[in-house]
């Protein structure tokens, strides 16, 4: 049985660990959870799997935590300590990362150092500082598996190969739910038309980061250094019915691929029991059903997103984690009502202008890029809204 923890256990990968978790109760033994907010979800999680400790990042989510479980033996903490205290608790083996956005970048360090092996969910924190995460890894004989899906394919597609046979790594994209929307209207598109994504259900961020293409953006970055492949040999394409996940293309132009329905569950699995899989009770996919798959190249002019994800890679020491700050206040101040959806790449791009790069040779020093980029990316949003 493996012990796990899950940081970002209330969020759409959080849940669907968990459900994984749930069907094979001989598997797996949860040990910790963590959560942003959402106290009441994650007091449901702490009455069914019983995990000796938990935190919330919201210390008055914490306080309603430890009022409403007092009777039960469960440790609750809060804050980025408390995230990074579960992280590295002694008994875990795996760690599935699946806090959204930057705030992840701590506590999955924190795992490294503890020599925990880590199913990465949330792409930002190899965004932020990747080279680092890479290094702290082979320092302490980690493995870190790829739970996006679009990574995942890659993974499974060079098991059994040598990264030196690479020619090219191709991320498929859905293209979001604006794909079909004429450039002009986009700027009056609303969160709420942002958020109905065509294929898989996903936490709003990064179903706007889809709609936007950023979320494309950052897993070039991601895949760069996953995978120890320069950007220059990183593509993307447009495949709107999401069933090829990725593909990787070899010296002799052979490619290989990874098929599946549009489910989080597969790739979580297979992160959770490499080199195993698990018999999951899911619909089998039927191409003849399907009945064709589309391909095309993206459009850098509507969705310019996906060109600052390359450019950032291009310069890069601090300029990845400077873009991914900033997407994340202009992401939210969208979803708020305070900026249009095109203003969203406007903001990323005048900050990235507005960043001097450093390298990145310790977590500090991506921290402090974060910061700084989310005060110029909200006094941007300020500028407009006024």
């Amino acid at each position: 049985m493996k012990s796990i923890v899950i940081l970002g256990s209330t969020g759409s990968i959080g849940t669907s660990t968990l459900d994984i978790v749930k069907r094979f109760p001989s598997e797996f033994r949860v040990v910790g959870l963590t959560a942003g907010n959402n106290d009441e979800i994650l007091e449901e999680q702490i009455h069914h799997f019983k995990p000796r400790a938990v935190a919330m990042s919201n210390e008055s989510a914490a306080a309603r935590l430890r009022e409403r479980c007092s009777g039960l033996s469960v440790e609750i903490l809060c804050g980025p300590r408390g995230l990074a205290h579960i992280a590295s608790l002694p008994e875990a083996e795996l760690v599935v990362s699946a806090i959204v956005g930057g705030a992840g970048l701590v506590p999955t360090l924190a795992a490294i150092r503890h020599k925990k092996h880590i199913a990465l969910a949330n792409k930002e924190p190899m965004v932020m500082a990747g080279k680092l995460m890479q290094e702290e890894a082979k320092r302490h004989g980690v493995r870190i598996f790829p739970v996006d899906s679009e990574h995942s394919a890659i993974f499974q597609s060079l098991e059994g190969h040598r990264i030196t046979d690479v020619r090219r790594l191709i991320l498929t994209a859905s293209g979001g739910a604006l794909w079909d929307v004429p450039k002009e209207q986009l700027q009056d598109v609303t969160p709420e038309r942002a958020l109905q994504h065509p294929n898989w259900k996903m936490g709003s961020k990064i179903t706007i980061d889809s709609a936007t293409l950023m979320n494309k953006g950052l897993e070039v970055v991601e895949a760069r250094w996953l995978f120890d492949i320069p950007e220059s040999r990183i593509d993307v394409l447009i495949h709107r019915e999401s069933i090829i996940h990725s593909l990787v293309e070899y010296e002799d132009r052979s490619m290989i691929s990874q098929l599946g329905l549009p489910d989080m569950r597969t790739p979580i699995s297979y992160a959770m029991c490499y080199p195993d899989r698990l018999p999951l009770d899911l619909p089998s996919l039927d191409l003849t059903e399907v009945g064709k798959l589309t391909f095309c190249k993206p459009d850098h002019d509507r969705f310019p997103c996906l060109g600052l994800g390359y450019e950032s890679l291009r310069i890069g020491g601090t300029m990845p984690a400077a873009m991914n700050a900033a997407n994340e206040i202009a992401v939210e101040a969208f979803l708020q009502g305070g900026i249009r959806f095109t203003d969203i790449s406007g903001i990323i791009h005048s900050t990235m202008q507005a960043h001097a790069p450093q390298p990145v040779e310790s977590v500090d020093v991506a921290l402090e890029a974060d910061r700084w980029a989310r005060e110029k990316a909200d006094s941007l949003v300020h500028a407009l809204a006024r």
